[in-house]
């Protein structure tokens, strides 16, 4: 009885400790903290809104070489840290001249010196770029790729409208890639 009682109270220890442990590491602020961009477009002929949706993390450059250390080139990239970074478009929209329907798509990124692959693909919920499937992609688009004048220290993603057109633009680094997201 004694060899029982002193098994339950090891297991309930440990579990306790494990609890505790688990707990205390999830209550800790990510390195690379999660952050939402978007855009709202109005169309006041058609009477309808459409609102685009990018929840990412933005992982910091912390003197690591971009490109090399941090989504080196060739590279199907998660486009940001932790998990994979997903979109929302309520409504249908042209992506730089390719028509993309209203839904949620995880973005993955081919990052390269001259311009960036940008990837569209179906399956939600992914961790980092660990088991993207390329017969899941819904669309592939080429961003074009320019330099900025001050640097990005996190990876940052924003989107800039103008009229019926909100580019979206990706910054890091010194650099910076961006696509044209068309309301119709």
């Amino acid at each position: 009885m004694k060899y029982l009682l002193s098994t339950a109270f090891t297991i309930i220890l440990f579990v306790g400790i494990s609890v505790k442990s688990y707990a205390q590491e999830a209550l800790k602020p990510r390195l690379s903290p999660m952050y939402m961009a978007t855009v709202k477009y109005e169309d006041s002929v058609k009477n309808k809104s459409t609102y685009v949706k990018v929840t990412y993390c933005r992982p910091h450059l912390k003197d690591r070489e971009l490109f090399v250390d941090l989504a080196p080139f060739g590279e199907v990239w998660r486009t940001g840290a932790n998990e994979a970074t997903e979109i929302t478009f309520t409504n249908d929209v042209k992506v730089a001249g390719n028509k993309l329907k209203a839904g949620t798509y995880t973005i993955f990124t081919i990052p390269e010196k001259d311009k960036w692959t940008v990837i569209f693909n179906s399956e939600l919920g992914q961790w980092g770029a660990y088991s993207y499937d390329s017969k899941k992609n819904v669309l592939e688009i080429n961003a074009k790729v320019g330099e900025l004048q001050e640097t990005y220290e996190p990876f940052t993603i924003e989107f800039q409208l103008n009229d019926n057109v909100a580019d979206m633009v990706f910054m890091w680094g010194n650099t910076k890639a961006s696509f044209p997201i068309e309301f119709k």
